[in-house]
């Protein structure tokens, strides 16, 4: 994990920006593997943990209706969330997580391991994934910010690309 977020850290200070966390079923997992990295200061800006439907509400500007329409894990969701960290944070790029880690919570259309991530830049399109993860709780939520931290470094990778 270590790797990854210093990864996440070289590539966001050689592109000047600030990154934000938005997570549910992460709890925070994702911040804190950033937050091991020393001199993550100059790069991570602020992580919300979002873990109920009221605190996407209040603190990202989730709308009530997408929460009913979609559910807290939904594309439509990860996008307002990662939306939402950019409108309230300094940071010019977003992520955000949300999913059913287990052992309960599962549905027959989103079964326990059924996460969304979604990371966005500033004025540019934010990109979404959904992913069926395997294991336990303690297993899902790892692959979680696994994948979270790869798909930053994912976009920002893009971004030197077509830059």
């Amino acid at each position: 994990m270590d790797v990854l977020a210093a990864q996440v850290g070289g590539l966001l200070k050689s592109h000047s920006l600030m990154l934000a966390t938005t997570e549910s079923c992460t709890g925070g997992g994702v911040a804190q593997a950033i937050t091991e990295i020393a001199g993550s200061s100059l790069w991570f800006e602020r992580g919300f943990v979002t873990y109920s439907n009221l605190s996407k509400q209040q603190m990202l500007g989730v709308e009530a209706a997408t929460l009913e329409l979609y559910g807290a894990v939904s594309e439509a969701v990860v996008r307002e969330m990662v939306a939402g960290a950019l409108r309230f944070s300094a940071a010019q790029l977003a992520l955000a997580v949300s999913g059913i880690a287990g052992p309960d919570g599962g549905t027959p259309d989103k079964p326990v391991g059924t996460v969304w991530f979604a990371w966005g830049i500033q004025d540019e399109t934010i990109m979404t994934q959904r992913h069926q993860l395997a294991g336990n709780r303690s297993e899902v939520r790892k692959q979680a910010v696994r994948i979270a931290l790869q798909g930053v470094i994912d976009l920002l990778n893009s971004r030197s690309q077509t830059a």
